[in-house]
């Protein structure tokens, strides 16, 4: 019964098939595998490696991209480290597990981290489509915001119904804080949805403070709200109802990056900022240490406690990665502490399973994707209408994304997700930029000032 999750790659590759592009159908089929369908949910057969809905819509998409489109491929420094942290990986699980284990693993990275980065890169601002593609990624979200929801009213994740007949037993529990449900949707935990309307919120408030909706629903006004506003407020809500604080925080973190290229002088502000980290955020980060250095059986509320087992996770866990610090001891063969079932850090994680350089190169994609998007920033700042720089906004995503990931691992369709993001912001940074932007207000402004007097007129 398994075997349904193969339908989205069915369906994908009948599309191809009928003529449709790479990009249609990467826009429609696969976006909606990985926005909307659950990653839990994997086909399973002797012999190949386990897949779920969205990794078989990518293969038949990725086989055409690689025939047809590979000449709008233009290499970069983003590419080398995607490539090296793959085969770092698989390198690392074939030598602690064997051959079968790191076929399994070397698959998964390969269709949830290389393809997203690299169709998102190759397809996505090569041919135009920035607007629509952000723009599906809103209206997928907005829907899960309904099933999120259901589930916070209910305490039962409603993909449930659909899964527990084909995939009984595989899906997550709904869990709890503050006496209410945390929603989770097609993306298994609570927090990796935090993680995944994180970006979203973000997207959606760049395309609206950039004119990227119609004004209004058709025939639909309520109380006079913009379509802008409405999904803006959806994808507030989405996060909201995970309950998810390091995602939440994470949220904060990218508005403040995004809102410095926001101004009118992006410089003086991250003046302002950089003054109210030293001033702020570090009496702020020595206070944090302190809550959490208490430890678990001094821990005063949940939160504390939660902070406390995740400072001892570092402390309890280093000393066992740096034993085996070039290529880790695989992805289960590391000795257990008794009472740390979970590896709430993803960068801890990645160096027990593989290795010291496995985290370096993860934190290495995102730190330089941000510093090369923060150049890019400043270096075409301000654009009109203010707010409409994606280049910080995509910089103020990679930061969340980094402080989130402290919280919890990295996996289900949060990390083809992540992928995606970055791949999209190589291939923006690659096409130049804020600098296509600007180009195309410019063309804009001329457009406007030398049109004829009586087309005005009849505007």
């Amino acid at each position: 019964m398994n075997a349904v999750a193969t339908i989205t790659g069915l369906i994908a590759l009948i599309q191809l098939l009928r003529g449709k592009s790479a990009a249609e159908v990467f826009m429609s089929v696969y976006l909606f595998a990985l926005f909307a369908m659950p990653g839990w949910c994997r086909f399973t057969m002797p012999g190949i490696p386990k897949m779920t809905f969205h990794e078989t819509a990518i293969l038949p998409i990725a086989a055409v991209f690689f025939l047809k489109h590979r000449k709008l491929w233009t290499w970069s420094f983003g590419d080398v480290l995607v490539i090296g942290f793959v085969v770092l990986v698989t390198v690392s699980e074939y030598t602690n597990a064997g051959y079968k284990e790191a076929q399994n693993l070397g698959f998964g990275y390969f269709s949830c981290a290389a393809l997203p980065y690299m169709l998102a890169k190759g397809l996505v601002e090569p041919l135009g489509l920035r607007i629509k593609f952000v723009r599906r990624i809103v209206v997928l979200l907005s829907f899960v915001t309904l099933a999120f929801c259901y589930e916070a009213r209910m305490w039962v994740n409603p993909y449930r119904y659909f899964t527990d007949v084909f995939f009984p037993g595989s899906a997550w529990i709904t869990t709890a804080r503050y006496g209410l449900a945390r929603a989770a949707g097609p993306f298994a935990h609570c927090i990796l949805a935090g993680a995944v309307f994180l970006i979203g919120l973000r997207l959606q408030i760049w395309l609206q403070k950039s004119n990227g909706w119609e004004k209004y629903f058709p025939r639909f006004r309520p109380f006079g709200l913009t379509k802008g506003r409405i999904y803006t407020g959806s994808m507030f809500l989405g996060l909201l109802l995970t309950l998810a604080r390091g995602p939440q925080i994470g949220a904060v973190l990218a508005t403040i990056i995004a809102a410095v290229g926001a101004g009118r002088n992006p410089v003086k502000r991250a003046t302002i900022l950089l003054v109210a980290v030293v001033v702020i955020g570090v009496p702020a980060a020595i206070q944090s240490y302190q809550y959490a250095a208490v430890g678990r059986a001094k821990a005063q509320t949940d939160s504390q406690e939660s902070a406390a087992y995740r400072k001892e996770l570092i402390d309890k866990y280093i000393d066992i990665a740096e034993t085996h610090a070039l290529l880790g001891w695989g992805r289960t063969q590391w000795p257990k502490v008794s009472g740390m079932p979970s590896i709430d850090n993803h960068y801890l994680l990645l160096a027990l399973m593989h290795g010291l350089l496995a985290p370096l190169l993860f934190v290495g994609l995102l730190v330089t994707s941000t510093v090369r998007l923060l150049r890019n920033g400043f270096r075409h700042a301000p654009l009109k209408p203010l707010g409409s720089s994606l280049s910080f906004t995509l910089a103020g995503i990679m930061i969340g994304s980094l402080f989130t990931f402290l919280t919890v691992y990295l996996g289900e369709n949060a990390l083809p997700i992540l992928f995606l993001t970055i791949g999209f912001a190589e291939g923006y940074l690659v096409a130049g930029g804020d600098a296509t932007m600007k180009a195309k207000q410019v063309v804009a402004a001329v457009h406007a000032k030398t049109k004829p007097r009586f087309a005005v007129v009849m505007a």
